[in-house]
């Protein structure tokens, strides 16, 4: 990867709406080049794809947890844990971690009720689930921009 490919993911990241004409000219490439580096790099996994960031209030998903979870810690336990999770729309970011916790969740649910009964119902009947530890966040001090990507770098 070069500078180019780096300056191109960078501006696809701060808006992946962007038309080939106008990411060419951002990167300084004519449109044809610019559009095969783009494909190559959705080709080698670099882009692993697009999406709308969404509001959770618009949703009605404003109240996020973060939740550490201690599993047993067996091969098959651990696979059936993360496999259970998949199924589990309200986790939308699932960690494993190494030493304690074990995995660490990021929730968004309607409101605390609505977590206190994901908690009972499906947290802690998970396979394996022997500690399940809440915090609720306050305040979002950063949102996720991307990966930082220097164009300098390289």
């Amino acid at each position: 990867m070069d500078r180019i490919d780096l300056h191109i993911l960078r501006e696809l990241q701060n808006d992946g709406r962007l038309s080939n004409q106008e990411l060419a000219q951002r990167v300084g490439l004519s449109p044809s080049p610019c559009l095969r580096r783009v494909r190559q790099l959705e080709q080698d996994g670099v882009i692993r794809g697009y999406r709308a960031i969404i509001d959770p209030e618009a949703v009605g998903r404003g109240f996020e947890v973060l939740v550490s979870v201690e599993v047993r810690r067996d091969r098959e336990t651990v696979e059936a844990f993360e496999e259970a999770l998949q199924d589990v729309p309200d986790v939308i970011e699932a960690y494993r971690l190494f030493g304690s916790p074990g995995c660490l969740l990021r929730i968004a649910v309607a409101d605390l009720a609505a977590y206190e009964r994901l908690w009972i119902e499906r947290l802690t009947t998970l396979t394996g689930v022997t500690e399940v530890n809440s915090q609720i966040i306050m305040k979002r001090i950063k949102e996720p921009k991307g990966m930082p990507v220097d164009v300098r770098g390289n």
